[in-house]
């Protein structure tokens, strides 16, 4: 039995997409974003109180790139994982977890721009240097896409893999902060990669309560 618990339109978008693209059998428990995930119930599976947390064989894994390895090594070590002998095997876990170094820029501007009720206590300053960083972020992604290679349609040579979802999600929520458009590799990339059945089916559905409001928010001046 697999069960993953999510939340719309965060890290756990990750393993949802992930899931989908191994086409296996699971079970999706969403939970609101709120302090329900503060339940003693909750923290019992992942006790920073954070999605995702993936229910597996009786066993429970709650880091989004521990869950993309092990289901990855069970399920798929060629296809979407690299085995270790393999030689994109460096490059494929540096892109997994590179997701993170994404992740958590666009984590610390979804809290100042949203998780924040008082506008006095945003601050201009973080938004700025974290939107940076993330351009940054997005700079080494591009880079990485323009590399010299035939047929660099993906993070690794060897062609599409789990890394590519794994920076793929991190892109989706980056997005809403630092626009594509200075980047055309990396855009490439993301239509490419999001034009899969496995990401249409990790989207919200129709109706959801959404975290993100807005497409894109500006950097706050108070």
């Amino acid at each position: 039995m697999i069960r993953l618990h999510h939340c719309h339109e965060t890290r756990s978008m990750r393993s949802l997409w992930l899931l989908n693209e191994l086409d296996l059998e699971f079970e999706l428990q969403i939970h609101p974003f709120d302090k329900s995930l503060r339940s003693p119930e909750y923290l019992s599976l992942n006790p920073a109180g954070r999605v995702p947390a993936l229910e597996i064989e009786g066993d429970v894994v709650f880091e989004s790139g521990a869950i993309t390895e092990l289901l990855c090594e069970r399920h798929s070590p060629d296809r979407l994982g690299r085995n270790p002998q393999d030689p994109d095997r460096p490059d494929w876990l540096t892109w997994v977890h590179f997701a993170e170094t994404v992740s958590q820029h666009s984590a610390a501007l979804t809290q100042q721009h949203i998780a924040l009720y008082d506008d006095a206590m945003r601050s201009p300053i973080v938004m700025k240097l974290e939107a940076a960083r993330l351009g940054k972020c997005f700079e080494a992604i591009e880079g990485r896409l323009s590399t010299p290679v035939e047929n660099r349609d993906y993070l690794l040579t060897s062609g599409f893999s789990a890394a590519d979802i794994s920076v793929g999600q991190a892109v989706y929520m980056a997005r809403h902060f630092v626009r594509l458009e200075a980047f055309p590799e990396l855009a490439k990339w993301y239509d490419r990669i999001t034009e899969r059945p496995s990401f249409a089916a990790s989207l919200p559905p129709e109706g959801a309560e959404l975290l993100y409001k807005r497409d894109f928010y500006e950097v706050w001046n108070g």
